[in-house]
């Protein structure tokens, strides 16, 4: 896209730049009414968990709503980097990006702490690797707490990580899908898709979507599975034989 193109779609009807207060495009990600994805309607901390560490797709599902005009802080532990990758500036469609290298996890997490104190920033996204010791609640809470007083929204991306204890207000498991069917030919990849599992936040219920980039690249489609949805309860009792057996003796 153009430069011109890009300052053009960044604006809002008035002529005015419009620029949403949660870091990502408002047309591409929002609330769950007419198709759209659950998202905090103020900047805060959210979690995306790869399903795994060679699977672009969370990163992909970010950049695909994130919103232009103010640059991006995107901190990479070196342990994340060395398993799925270095960001690579060139291929973020126009996104202006900032990129710290950080030593070990501890870094990487007051690297972030510090840019959501910056409010000329967009949007603060890390990527730590695995559970190190440093990724605690306490930490996590940090961010979230700092993302909310400054205005500037937050997003760590976890390879091979576990869903521990956290205080994202959003949390997320991304996959990538198979592309979307290519309008002239059958057999090129067409736009990116993606799984997506909501199944924890505050404010919304859990549930899964197939997303996927429309035609253009400028925005997403979104199919809500409704039937993914769910409670964990706990299970109704089977076997009573034990119970049983003690009156029995009793």
């Amino acid at each position: 896209m153009a430069d011109g193109e890009q300052r053009a779609a960044n604006r809002s009807p008035n002529g005015s730049t419009a620029l949403p207060r949660t870091g990502f495009n408002a047309e591409r990600i929002g609330s769950d009414q007419e198709g759209r994805l659950p998202w905090p309607e103020a900047p805060t901390l959210s979690e995306v968990f790869a399903s795994n560490a060679r699977d672009g797709g969370a990163t992909g599902f970010l950049l695909a709503q994130v919103a232009r005009g103010k640059p991006l802080l995107w901190v990479q532990e070196r342990m994340a980097m060395l398993e799925a990758g270095r960001i690579y500036p060139p291929g973020l469609g126009g996104v202006e990006l900032i990129h710290v290298d950080a030593r070990d996890a501890r870094a990487a997490l007051w690297a972030m702490e510090e840019g959501l104190r910056c409010s000329a920033l967009g949007a603060v996204i890390g990527e730590i690797w695995g559970d190190p010791k440093a990724l605690d609640f306490t930490a996590t809470r940090r961010l979230a707490v700092a993302a909310e007083r400054y205005g500037v929204a937050a997003c760590l991306i976890r390879l091979g990580g576990h869903a521990n204890l956290s205080g994202a207000r959003m949390r997320w498991r991304i996959a990538s899908a198979p592309s979307a069917k290519h309008p002239l030919d059958a057999k090129a990849p067409g736009a990116a898709a993606w799984d997506a599992e909501l199944f924890r936040a505050r404010g919304f219920a859990p549930g899964r979507w197939s997303i996927a980039c429309d035609a253009h690249g400028q925005g997403i489609q979104v199919s809500h599975e409704k039937s993914a949805d769910r409670r964990h309860l706990v299970a109704a009792a089977g076997d009573r034989a034990l119970v049983e057996g003690e009156r029995r003796v009793g």
